[in-house]
């Protein structure tokens, strides 16, 4: 039987409001490198929507201050600094994925899994240039896609304007309804934690909606 107190012990770090009362104003600056990594190195199951969300939503009830000038200014200086993490994320996957080139595929990792980059070219070739835009708020996608964006050599031009789309909607839209709900609706900052569990539930069921769906093609395939 799991230990409450170890359970408990691991899941606070995945409480918004332990690590804002923990880190302070540390946690914006070590949201950069999150996003950062979630956009480029492969991680895909770093909170990235929750962590705009909640930085939002915590600049806006003044339990995050950044900078002197006000929460407006808090506010548009993170959204250009996680615009930018995020770009730049995205730039290093695309040219790790440019310099391994296709023999990518041939690999199955822990990290770089197959079956990941297997629904991201899928979806890649859905939606061709604009899945850089779409994927950002699609999790596992918005990891892999610049990944595979370079693995294809995608025009490099076109990667970079499709990819500063993709990351100034995310950060801004995220950002913002963090802050305005918050501000509307005061018990959202008071139940931040619930938020959060539910945005990470909707990812989770996501990917497991998507695991029984390919388990089912695989199960057709095989009665064929």
């Amino acid at each position: 039987m799991t230990d409450p107190l170890l359970l408990h012990s691991v899941t606070q770090w995945l409480s918004p409001d332990f690590l804002v009362a923990k880190f302070g104003v540390a946690c914006f600056w070590l949201g950069i490198v999150l996003l950062f990594i979630e956009c480029g190195l492969f991680f895909p199951f770093l909170p990235g929507d929750t962590l705009l969300f909640a930085m939002g939503l915590f600049i806006a009830d003044g339990r995050v201050v950044i900078l002197p000038g006000g929460k407006v200014v808090d506010t548009v200086f993170c959204i250009v600094v996680y615009i930018a993490a995020a770009f730049l994320g995205n730039v290093i996957g695309y040219e790790i994925g440019l310099k391994m080139g296709p023999g990518i595929y041939e690999r199955d990792g822990r990290v770089i899994k197959r079956e990941y980059l297997d629904q991201t070219r899928t979806f890649f070739d859905k939606h061709g240039s604009p899945a850089l835009l779409i994927g950002r708020f699609v999790p596992i996608v918005r990891t892999y896609v610049t990944l595979v964006a370079g693995v294809t050599e995608m025009n490099r031009r076109k990667f970079f304007l499709w990819s500063l789309i993709g990351a100034v909607l995310w950060v801004i839209v995220i950002t913002l309804l963090g802050a305005v709900l918050g501000t509307t609706f005061p018990w959202i900052g008071e139940k931040i934690d619930l938020v959060t569990y539910g945005l990470l539930a909707v990812t989770v069921v996501g990917i497991i909606v998507e695991w029984l769906r390919k388990r089912r093609q695989a199960e057709a395939a095989d009665q064929a």
